[in-house]
């Protein structure tokens, strides 16, 4: 059977043609993975490969343990529709974040649900800190596992902020200590110590990256993402895909001028970064350290979240402006580690920013909440590998 058009403005198209498998089996996986649990003829229909092409597929999928059977759906002439979907036990992926108060390692399955986690909470991070978290942690995480089900964990991710050594003031970390990130091959390290592959991606540009494997809801094609953590940072989705840049730090949105609280110009990490807030509380008196250790509750006085929450907002504002200047922009995206009231009222109050300013000549883009949540960095970490292997488009694995 000739190839079918895939319908219009899908982005997906496969090929019937021999030596296409690898590319189709991704492909049906993509689709799986945005869509939902469907039978062949509708992969066919969306993929425009014929429905014998699929079947093959599936079939291939299924006994690979990547595809999970459903109830046969009848009622409908000719043979009972089969949907399929993923197995969340068929491959399993480790995600670790380095971050400047934190670390985590984490392991997730085929959906990307946690299914072990581990933590450590430091004043600053040094190498040596970072490989003996791994290496005492890692065991536990994957112990979690039965043992038949290890050797399907397909990889580790690495999500950290680029050039540690620079953010020694920010840190109030020893220059010394910190410039040992200079010549540490963390990546070899932390393989050696896996025994797996391992790919190293900047932080923010991972937490985008989890939403756009594992986030939930309709998905913008063009969106500029937000990150609060110790500081803010962000990525950038263009056409669907993570768009990383030369460098791998495209989309890093903490060094955008905005204007600051006295109306001076601030690059945004200077405004809307939780460092900021935890300086405000420690001047007050107020401890910071709850900050860093759990993000569900945190226990700052109103007056000063409220400015704090304010002064983040209004400078998301104009970085969303500035960005929706240069790039036709669907929506941007607010998440990061703090409670969920919390990132709802800064998206609510960016929002409003963002309409207060003269928008001639710019479509204001939508002003969301991020669907994944605090953990969207470790999370983006275990999804580099996933997207290595088996999804359609490798630009997430990039940087």
């Amino acid at each position: 059977m000739p190839d079918r058009p895939a319908p219009e403005g899908t982005g997906f198209r496969g090929s019937n043609q021999s030596g296409m498998r690898a590319h189709n089996e991704r492909l049906v996986l993509s689709i799986l993975r945005q869509q939902g649990a469907l039978a062949k003829s509708d992969l066919a229909r969306m993929t425009g490969l014929s429905v014998q092409t699929v079947s093959v597929i599936m079939r291939s999928l299924e006994q690979d343990g990547l595809l999970l059977r459903g109830e046969p759906i009848r009622g409908r002439i000719g043979q009972p529709s089969v949907p399929m979907s993923l197995d969340a036990e068929g491959a399993f992926f480790l995600g670790l974040k380095i971050g400047r108060r934190s670390a985590d390692l984490m392991l997730v399955d085929f959906l990307g649900r946690v299914r072990a986690m581990r933590r450590r909470v430091y004043r600053y991070p040094t190498p040596d800190i970072v490989v003996a978290f791994v290496r005492d942690a890692l065991p536990a995480v994957l112990t979690s596992l039965p043992a038949a089900q290890r050797d399907r964990v397909g990889g580790m991710g690495i999500a950290m902020p680029f050039q540690l050594w620079n953010w020694v003031h920010y840190l109030g970390a020893p220059q010394g200590e910190m410039d040992s990130w200079r010549n540490r091959d963390i990546m070899a390290e932390i393989s050696a110590i896996a025994g797996m592959p391992v790919h190293v991606q900047n932080d923010a540009t991972a937490a985008c990256g989890a939403e756009l494997v594992f986030g939930t809801g309709e998905k913008p094609n063009d969106f500029l993402y937000f990150y609060f953590g110790t500081f803010i940072g962000g990525g950038l989705v263009l056409n669907g895909k993570l768009f990383t840049g030369r460098t791998g730090n495209a989309g890093g949105v903490g060094p955008m001028p905005v204007p600051g609280p006295d109306g001076t110009l601030q690059r945004l990490f200077d405004v809307a970064s939780m460092s900021r807030l935890a300086e405000r509380m420690e001047a007050a008196g107020e401890s910071s350290d709850h900050l860093w250790e759990q993000h569900l509750e945190w226990r700052v006085s109103p007056a000063i979240l409220d400015e704090w929450i304010q002064h983040a907002a209004e400078g998301l504002a104009y970085a969303t402006l500035s960005a929706a200047a240069l790039v036709e922009l669907e929506a941007v995206m607010i998440d990061g580690w703090m409670p969920t009231e919390v990132r709802a009222e800064i998206t609510r109050r960016t929002h409003a920013a963002l309409h207060r300013l003269d928008l001639s000549g710019v479509e204001a883009p939508q002003v969301r909440e991020g669907s994944v949540g605090a953990e969207a960095r470790a999370l983006g970490a275990a999804a580099i590998p996933l997207a290595q292997r088996y999804l359609i488009d490798a630009a997430i694995a990039q940087g």
